[in-house]
Formats: structure tokens, sequence, C-alpha cells
């Protein structure tokens, strides 16, 4: 292979794009080498998908997340005494999608299968809506969490079963890109080897399904946030388990890495932890330094999740990011669902007299985090002091925590460890 690249650097040799699982390209004369996939040279939607990628991810936009489950979406409607109807669902969707300004600020929206198929109070269809402001639609795929056998209650994903169907219909009706969730956990012996290889095999093979149906894939291998005391240390090393055998697994499957998006956690110590003063740009030089670890720098965008902070929280942390890495090789942006969307719930509390404000703060909440995003925000937050939500029904084990900065000597033992952090992981 070294020599077929130095021909070529020289001029004096080309392989067809058919000789081999690859193609190269001579670029005005140097012999700069592009090497691609058979699965990249022959897919139709290659440069629509690149193209939608940079578009979700450029500067100053992130993702609202949207895609809530109906049982999930009725526990929210119940915090503010509203039943959880289809015309309940739909009616706090109509004052998400319709804000005055949101493209702005957000360039993709995530949705859920029932709300792909909504229209507004008017009979205008949501993706219609959408799209008209300038807004990517895109559409959650998995069918949700079960329990992964021969683990301690740690789950895997579901919903491969008639994927390929599903993106293509989905694509029909106005989709362009989709979001498939998986959960590991933090805890005694946990994430499990089989808990990381099964979930990451399961993420690539759906990121493989997407793209060759014209749908960028972004991929969530979300370390929830949890109770326990283990260290922002430990979080890290088990964010870098995990990204690395998620990219190896991607590569296998020739996942074409400019046509989608990652949306990891931030790398968070557990809710019991004690947090530092200046928590913020500890949480951002190891969310930092696992990201340059691990995932490459053809990937597009980051696009974390809020994962359970509070809307305050989520912005320091995403403009924490941005002063820890300025010259990031990806765009490190947000796709947040709670911490875009409680404040906005309580506000409107159902009461239609109330929807202007709501979608008044929906906008501000995303204008202050696409400032965060660009590294900027420097104001008072409009949800200021909100709290974290627990994730309900996981179980952590109780660990002991290992002096910080010391490399764990059997990085898979259940002792805790830490890892040692550069004072500027970007440098």
């Amino acid at each position: 292979m070294l020599a077929c690249y130095l021909l070529a650097m020289l001029g004096m040799w080309s392989p067809s794009a058919t000789s081999a699982s690859w193609a190269s390209a001579t670029v005005a004369g140097l012999g700069e080498i592009s090497m691609l996939s058979e699965f990249e040279i022959q897919n139709p939607y290659v440069f629509e998908m690149k193209a939608t990628a940079a578009r979700i991810s450029r500067r100053g936009h992130g993702i609202l997340a949207t895609d809530e489950s109906v049982p999930t979406a009725g526990k929210r409607l119940s915090t503010i005494g509203m039943d959880n109807t289809e015309e309940s669902r739909r009616a706090f969707r109509e004052l998400l999608y319709a804000a005055p300004g949101l493209a702005k600020y957000i360039s993709g929206v995530i949705m859920f299968d029932e709300t792909l198929h909504q229209s507004t109070s008017g009979g205008i269809r949501f993706t219609q809506l959408l799209h008209e402001q300038g807004i990517l639609v895109g559409i959650k795929v998995d069918t949700g969490l079960q329990p992964l056998g021969g683990t301690d209650g740690e789950t895997t994903t579901q919903g491969l079963d008639g994927l390929a169907e599903r993106c293509k219909q989905y694509y029909r009706e106005g989709a362009r890109f989709a979001k498939w969730r998986a959960v590991l956990k933090i805890g005694n012996g946990m994430p499990s080897e089989r808990a990381i290889q099964h979930n990451s095999q399961t993420l690539a093979r759906y990121a493989s399904i997407c793209q060759e149906h014209g749908l960028v894939p972004i991929v969530e291998p979300e370390l929830a946030l949890g109770p326990g005391d283990y260290s922002v240390e430990r979080a890290a090393y088990e964010s870098e388990r995990v990204l690395s055998h998620v990219f190896r697994a991607l590569n296998a499957h020739d996942v074409i890495l400019e046509a989608m998006l990652l949306k990891p956690s931030m790398v968070l110590p557990g809710l019991d932890a004690v947090l530092a003063e200046n928590d913020e740009d500890e949480v951002a030089r190891y969310t930092v330094q696992t990201m340059k670890r691990t995932v490459p720098p053809a990937v597009p965008g980051i696009h974390f999740l809020s994962g359970g902070m509070g809307a305050e929280e989520a912005t320091r942390n995403l403009q924490a990011l941005q002063r820890a890495c300025p010259n990031s090789p990806w765009a490190l942006s947000f796709s947040y669902g709670r911490a875009l969307q409680d404040p906005v719930l309580n506000a409107w509390a159902g009461k239609p007299e109330n929807v202007a404000v709501a979608q008044q703060l929906l906008v501000e909440l995303a204008r202050v985090n696409a400032d965060a995003q660009l590294g900027v925000w420097n104001e008072e937050h409009p949800s200021p002091g909100s709290e974290r939500v627990l994730l309900p029904k996981f179980s952590y084990a109780e660990e002991r925590r290992a002096p910080s900065n010391v490399l764990c000597a059997d990085p898979f033992s259940n002792r805790f460890f830490a890892l040692k952090v550069h004072k500027n992981p970007c440098e």
C-alpha cells in the first residue's frame, strides 16, 4: 500500500475504483490520495449527507431534541397537570416548532415518529413548517432499551429490524438525519466489555443502514449521569473506553465519518461527587481530552446531550468547552432536550395565553446556547439555577475512589482510578 501511495504521489500509478474496496484521485498533479470505501463510492447520497452534516454543525447553531417517546412525554406533561393525550403532545410540539426566530439558533430538530406525521392547528405539516424556516428534520429510529443478558442491569437498544425500510420512508417524508441512543452506566464493573461491544456494534450497524438510505446518523453513546461518587477522572476513562470501541465499529462498517454526527455525554462526575469551584472548566478539560483521544477530525460535529444537567449548567459547560479548545477540529455544539424544553414547558403550563411567552423563552434559551457554542455568552441565563434531572431505574454499587491524577494499572478492574489530564488538552 505504501509503495502504491508513493507511486501515485509521483503520478506514475492510479488504480481504478473497481480494483479494490477503495479509490484514489490525483489533484493538480500532486498525487493527493483520497481513500474511499466501495460503500462511499457507490452511495448516491454521499454528497448530500456530507452537506447535511456540515449544515447542522455550522457555527452558532445547535439541535433541538424533541424525540421523547409517548410515555416520556406523558411524564413531562404530568409535571404541569396535563393529560398525556396526542393533542397535548401535538400542541406543545407546535409551540416549539413555530417559535418566531428559532431558526437563527437551531439548525436541526429531532422528532419522534408520531410527531413526524403531525400538523399545526392550521393544517401545516410540522416537517413543512420546519423546512420553510430552513431547519432540518431528524427522526429517532431506535425503538427503546432492553436488558442485555449476562450483565448487571445493563441495556441494549432495539430497532434494527425493519430499519432500512423505515429509513426509506422517513427520507420520503422529509427527514434528512436520524438518531439512535445507546445507554451505558458507570458502576461496579460497568460499563462491562460486553455492553460496550454490543452497543458499539449496534450503533455502527444503525449508522451504516442510515447512510445507505440517505440519512445522516447521529451516533449517541450516552454514559448516563447517575448516583454515585465516582470522579470526573473515572468518567473520562470510561468515556474514552466507550468512544474508542464505537469508532472502531464505525470504521469496520465503513461508515462515512464526514456524513455522521456524534452525540456523546459530557464527562461529568457522579451526582454524589464533590464538585470543584470551577467545575465547568474541569468538565471541559476532561471532555475535550476524551474527544481528542477518540474522535477522528473527519467528523464534522460533536453535539453534546444535556443528559440530566440543568439548563444553566448545560450552557456553562458548553461555553467552557470552547474555552478549553478554541481551535477544535470539530464543531463542539449542543443537542439538548430537557435543557431547552423543561423551562419552556413550565412557562407554558398548558395555557393558550402563555404560548407567546413560552416561545420567547425557547428562543432565548436557544440563543444563549448558540452564544455559548461561539464562546461569547456573558449574560444572565434565562433559566438560572435550574436543577439536574436524575434518570430513574439505575442502580450503582458504592466504589472506592483512588487519589486523583493516578493512572490505573489494571484498566478493566473494578477499582476506582483516574487519568492524568494535561493542563490544556488542545495544545
